[in-house]
């Protein structure tokens, strides 16, 4: 059975104040140590009664508080020991804990989990949302735009401003709305917002498109953020974000493909490779990012296969476009290998600006009718001077449309889901088409 005893230990030289120690024993093999908080002088303590000495002068309300916490801590111990069913571990700092704990709860209890910032649970929305990583570099272009804007209206209105839930009223969203519209020109009158909260590229004027797709994403982190309880207002209730509005769809023939293709560009050599790749494109209908990330081996039995990047983390689908005649040549004409990238490729940019030059090289220049994005009015431009990379998917899509006017075969070949929005956008109803829609009702 286990007992308690305290005591005092003290040094050589002369001391008025020891601490109350105590010793725990249960047979042979079991002998655990406390040193206690309470205090005594050396010169009052009864080593046998293990109390302040009965014939000394002590104050006799001290004298029975201080008695009375030697036994309760002597009860402490048998308590905590005899609460422990396997006392084969058992140690003095064990012991120490457990009493630190008996007498100090209040320091074991689990850490009050602050609330998270709006940006926190921004950062949150982008973990466990799923997106894929095209969408999570758009969501963090909102995020930083929102902070500089919490910045912009601490800086103009002199006083601290933090965004959070409960303080985002249709008001505020319209203020941002503004503020994103004028952006290009703020960059200009307050550089120490942007040198805080930096962007890749300098802010240029933002077409209304662009401004509704924020507002679009921005309303689907809100409502996200009602869905896990995170906050019950939603200020997008008072706040209309409007329609995207697109122009009717330009896109190459494939008579103008092959006059691309057939273009003689052997005084520009680095250019003719460039075009070769924008036709390639224009065979299998990918996205520039997935195009990028082909390698050799992602040709399989005579057709390329991949998995586009806006499905990966949604509904995984791989696409298999089998090759025809010209996109097999080009590919023989840059052979490589198994794990190196399918084609010799340059950065976006620049492949885009050879696309440009090469349509001017081959005089391809008619004139296109487009929405401009920031002014939203029609204009006509020469199809060189706007054609790129996105162009080739557009064209796949629309020249493949033309011949077999069935919107999901062609989907199973561009990786467009059923009902797709964009997939509408790409294709264009032509008047031949009408004329052989109307031609069916003799």
């Amino acid at each position: 059975m286990a007992s308690v005893r305290a005591f005092i230990r003290v040094s050589t030289k002369k001391v008025i104040s020891a601490n109350v120690r105590f010793r725990l024993t249960d047979g042979r093999k079991i002998q655990l140590w406390h040193k206690s908080e309470i205090e005594i002088n050396p010169a009052l303590w009864d080593t046998g009664k293990q109390a302040i000495k009965a014939k000394v002068i002590f104050d006799a309300v001290e004298r029975a508080k201080f008695n009375k916490a030697v036994n309760e801590r002597k009860n402490l111990l048998i308590e905590i020991y005899n609460a422990e069913h396997d006392k084969s571990l058992l140690t003095s700092e064990w012991m120490e804990l457990e009493i630190d704990k008996s007498l100090n709860p209040g320091k074991y209890l689990p850490a009050e989990i602050a609330p998270q910032t709006f940006f926190e649970s921004f950062d949150d929305f982008l973990e466990k949302h799923k997106l894929s990583d095209v969408r999570k570099k758009n969501y963090k272009v909102i995020k930083r735009a929102l902070q500089r804007f919490e910045l912009y209206v601490s800086k103009t209105k002199k006083t601290a401003y933090a965004l959070t839930f409960e303080n985002i009223t249709s008001a505020t969203l319209r203020e941002f709305e503004m503020f994103v519209v004028q952006e290009h020109e703020l960059f200009i009158k307050h550089p120490e917002i942007y040198k805080e909260i930096p962007e890749v590229r300098t802010p240029q004027k933002r077409g209304q498109n662009t401004i509704n797709d924020i507002f679009t994403k921005f309303r689907t982190f809100y409502l996200w953020s009602i869905d896990a309880g995170k906050t019950i207002n939603n200020p997008f209730k008072g706040f209309k974000v409007e329609e995207c509005v697109y122009g009717t769809p330009f896109y190459i023939t494939i008579e103008e493909r092959n006059t691309l293709y057939n273009c003689d560009l052997s005084h520009l050599p680095e250019l003719a490779i460039q075009r070769d790749i924008f036709v390639f494109q224009c065979l299998i209908g990918c996205r520039i990012g997935d195009l990028y990330k082909m390698k050799a081996n992602s040709v399989m039995n005579g057709a390329i296969e991949y998995i586009p990047r806006k499905t990966k983390d949604g509904r995984p689908v791989t696409v298999r476009v089998p090759l025809n005649a010209t996109a097999k040549e080009i590919l023989n004409r840059y052979p490589a290998n198994e794990n190196e990238k399918l084609l010799p490729f340059i950065p976006e940019q620049q492949y885009n600006y050879a696309i440009k030059d090469a349509f001017k090289a081959a005089g391809i220049t008619r004139m296109v009718t487009i929405i401009n994005p920031t002014t939203r009015q029609e204009e006509k431009r020469p199809i060189n001077e706007i054609v790129s990379s996105h162009t080739a998917r557009k064209s796949f899509v629309g020249n493949l449309y033309k011949q077999v006017k069935d919107p999901n075969l062609v989907g199973v070949l561009s990786g467009h889901k059923e009902g797709s929005k964009a997939f509408a956008r790409y294709r264009e109803i032509d008047e031949q088409m009408k004329l052989d829609l109307v031609n069916l009702l003799n």
